[in-house]
């Protein structure tokens, strides 16, 4: 009889209490906000795919620049600072030691302003 009383007791507890739901909150999100989360993944993909080449690679690891530490300081740049640099690699020649020597200088001289690296410091 006591454990009924008891089991009475949680059970009305959990009915009344079972009324309060938490509320979800949901807003509509606009098209702007969702092709700027679309360009900042292709971005990123585009700017990193360009960093992963084995040519800008083997000419990052000749001026003493660790590939591993350049792709993941591409990936915690802002949005901003990614617009700018595939704007920049986007202009660059396509092909050719030239565009190579580019690339190579422009992802050098953003991780010299970011303070990843000290190269120009040493020349």
């Amino acid at each position: 009889m006591k454990y009924s009383k008891l089991i009475a007791i949680v059970l009305t507890s959990a009915l009344a209490w079972a009324g309060f739901a938490s509320s979800a909150a949901a807003a509509v999100v606009g098209t702007g906000e969702a092709l700027a989360l679309e360009s900042s993944g292709t971005r990123l993909a585009a700017v990193q795919a360009g960093l992963a080449r084995s040519d800008v690679q083997q000419a990052m690891v000749e001026l003493g620049v660790d590939p591993v530490a350049a792709q993941l300081r591409v990936a915690a740049l802002s949005e901003q600072e990614l617009a700018q640099l595939q704007g920049q690699l986007d202009q660059l020649p396509a092909g050719g030691i030239l565009g190579l020597i580019g690339a190579v200088f422009l992802v050098l001289l953003i991780l010299e302003l970011t303070g990843v690296i000290d190269i120009f410091k040493k020349v």
